[in-house]
């Protein structure tokens, strides 16, 4: 039983690393042909000038084999649509600033507004199924804990942090896909320990869109995610963690995706106080560049730390 499981599961894997390769051979001519060429800001890196036309909206190659193996295995749940409803958000965003030509996309209190609609849709369906909890584990302490109606607060906190954080972790070339890359490894080992089969399968298949889509994406990039990349990992990265009763875990396995919007937060909160700058740039991945480390170096670092955190997490869930 536990091999032909395992069988299906290495199958699934190479299917979709090679849907995503394949779709990326496939997805990245045509965006150059129909200009969807990333928009740097001039006031970023000045060494990022040189990505700007860099195709965007890369996203669709991981999430063709997350949507079609999805489909093909009827692993349809709850987290399967908020996921494909967090890219949709992403989409109309990249949309608005590639082909619209408005470079700040969606405002923010749109963006907060839909991701805030996903959430009362994610908790009314869990309500109406009668699968709705309000416990959470916390890392390191045996048991579980009731959060009651503080935990509605609480998750609107965690999805609209990792949602964005994840964004923001969108910055370099294959840093958010190797990242993310990691993070769905702790969640794939969370899902079968919890006997959620079918939702680690979801977390493999991005897993392995992600190894895919990181043979476009690692320096120097021939394709970005966008926000409909990034908005998407972010989500399913959140409400899977909300489903398996772990969001405290972001903590620890989410690391980098904390430490880039904390970095936001402190450079703006800073730069009120004092119009002076905390960081050379913020996200934090910027001001390391700015000190003169090299993209590469930035990513290894950054997912060192994120095998860290994970190993840190695993260890406070075993």
């Amino acid at each position: 039983m536990i091999l032909t499981v395992a069988r299906q599961i290495i199958s699934l894997m190479i299917l979709s690393i090679i849907m995503a390769i394949s779709g990326g051979y496939m997805l990245i001519p045509l965006l150059r042909r129909i200009k969807m060429g990333q928009y740097v800001r001039e006031d970023g890196p000045q060494s990022h000038l040189q990505k700007a036309g860099t195709p965007t909206m890369g996203g669709f190659i991981f999430l063709l084999p997350f949507l079609v193996v999805g489909i093909l295995t009827g692993n349809l749940g709850v987290l399967f649509w908020v996921t494909l409803a967090c890219a949709g958000i992403g989409l109309t965003d990249d949309y608005i600033k590639v082909v619209l030509k408005r470079s700040l996309g969606l405002k923010a209190y749109q963006k907060l507004l839909l991701q805030f609609m996903v959430i009362l849709v994610y908790v009314g369906y869990q309500y109406y199924q009668g699968q709705l909890s309000t416990q959470i584990v916390i890392p390191f302490v045996e048991g579980s804990w009731d959060m009651g109606g503080l935990w509605y607060p609480f998750i609107v906190i965690v999805v609209l942090g990792t949602i964005n954080g994840s964004n923001l972790t969108d910055g370099l070339d294959g840093l958010s896909a190797s990242v993310t890359a990691v993070i769905m490894l702790f969640l794939v080992v969370a899902a079968f320990l919890q006997g959620k089969l079918d939702i680690g399968i979801l977390a493999l298949l991005l897993l392995s869109g992600l190894l895919g889509f990181l043979w476009f994406n690692t320096y120097p990039a021939k394709v970005f995610m966008g926000d409909t990349g990034s908005l998407a990992l972010g989500g399913f990265v959140a409400f899977v963690s909300i489903y398996l009763k772990l969001p405290l875990f972001i903590l620890l396995f989410g690391i980098i995706y904390l430490a880039e919007s904390i970095s936001v937060m402190l450079q703006v909160a800073y730069f009120k106080k004092t119009g002076k700058r905390l960081f050379k740039m913020a996200p934090l991945h910027h001001h390391f560049e700015l000190s003169g480390l090299k993209e590469t170096k930035i990513v290894t670092g950054f997912t060192l730390i994120t095998i860290l955190g994970t190993l840190l997490a695993l260890l406070a869930l075993l």
